[in-house]
């Protein structure tokens, strides 16, 4: 997949030179509904014998047009959602840098300066996909221009009576209902990171950590305690492990930086810098302050066997777990 940054105005240089299906969208999560309208993308570009393209952005569009309600925190940041795309056979990415410039261009202009000139012979995009000044033009206007390319809008996905949205997966993040949020994107949240220095706490009372320090502005799921499994470096296996994220109320009466802890079972390597990618299986329950090491302790070794029997019922082991 050749991917094309483009900062307004785009320049020919930039131009895909062949003609193009395009879907067009934000794309934060590659949810189930991004999905969809990734594989209409597929049927149509295959239908017309088309080279299939995305137009992504980035930063997200309220960092410009609402700063006071700005996102800067996402569940695929850039590098992330350029590989997920990349996985569906796109040809192109077209990431445009949505600046206060860009903001700026008209509706017409954006058709015809970044979909007609680019070989757009086919646009699909959401029902809701809105762009130019002030978010003017949306896909009714798009299908005005019919005589210049075919335009595909593909309507609302839901799951259980409910629109399934980037919004709607952050908020199950952060209120703690994992599930929600997986079943949505139709796969199990990862965060990727570097294991660094910790307190070292944990091997003091039988539970040593990897702490993981995100790579980059990922939406984190509220604190607590989950289940979850975890790819170091490039090695192909999988680890599993319990995990605890949040301020160590137990220990600290102010901890500026929510941590994430993982412990990882059976484990022993010193894997100190190295590239983790944490998927996120299961909520057990919120963060707790304790009366002490003891309470604690008993605790997280409760955590622990659940995990643990969550967990090998994901990846389909014979279980047996006592409460």
């Amino acid at each position: 997949m050749e991917v094309i940054e483009i900062t307004h105005p785009i320049q020919p240089n930039q131009y895909i030179q062949e003609d193009i299906a395009l879907a067009l969208g934000f794309f934060d999560g590659l949810h189930r509904g991004h999905q969809a309208l990734l594989e209409q993308l597929e049927a149509t570009a295959k239908e017309k014998g088309l080279k299939k393209a995305v137009m992504t952005f980035d930063p997200h569009p309220s960092v410009v047009l609402n700063p006071k309600q700005k996102r800067t925190t996402y569940l695929t940041p850039l590098d992330d959602k350029v590989a997920l795309l990349g996985e569906y056979d796109i040809d192109y990415c077209l990431v445009v840098n949505f600046s206060s410039r860009f903001a700026e261009v008209s509706p017409d202009e954006f058709v015809q300066s970044y979909l007609v000139k680019n070989h757009a012979r086919a646009i699909i995009a959401g029902f809701d996909f809105t762009f130019g000044k002030y978010g003017k033009g949306n896909m009714a206007m798009m299908q005005e221009y019919q005589s210049q390319f075919e335009c595909i809008t593909v309507g609302k996905k839901e799951l259980n009576d409910e629109k399934i949205s980037t919004t709607a997966i952050r908020n199950a993040l952060k209120s703690g209902d994992l599930a929600k949020a997986n079943e949505q994107l139709g796969y199990r949240y990862r965060i990727k990171g570097t294991v660094v220095q910790g307190e070292k706490r944990g091997r003091t009372i039988g539970f040593p950590t990897a702490n993981i320090e995100p790579s980059d502005d990922y939406v984190l799921p509220t604190k607590g305690v989950y289940a979850v499994s975890l790819v170091i470096g490039s090695k192909e296996k999988v680890y599993r492990g319990v995990c605890n994220i949040g301020v160590k109320p137990t220990f600290h009466e102010d901890l500026p930086q929510v941590v994430i802890e993982v412990n990882i079972f059976d484990f022993e390597e010193n894997i100190y810098g190295e590239r983790v990618t944490i998927y996120w299986h299961h909520f057990i329950r919120p963060e707790l302050k304790f009366d002490g090491i003891d309470p604690l302790v008993a605790q997280m070794n409760q955590d622990k066997e659940r995990a643990k029997y969550l967990l090998a019922v994901d990846f389909g082991d014979e279980v047996s777990y006592n409460s």
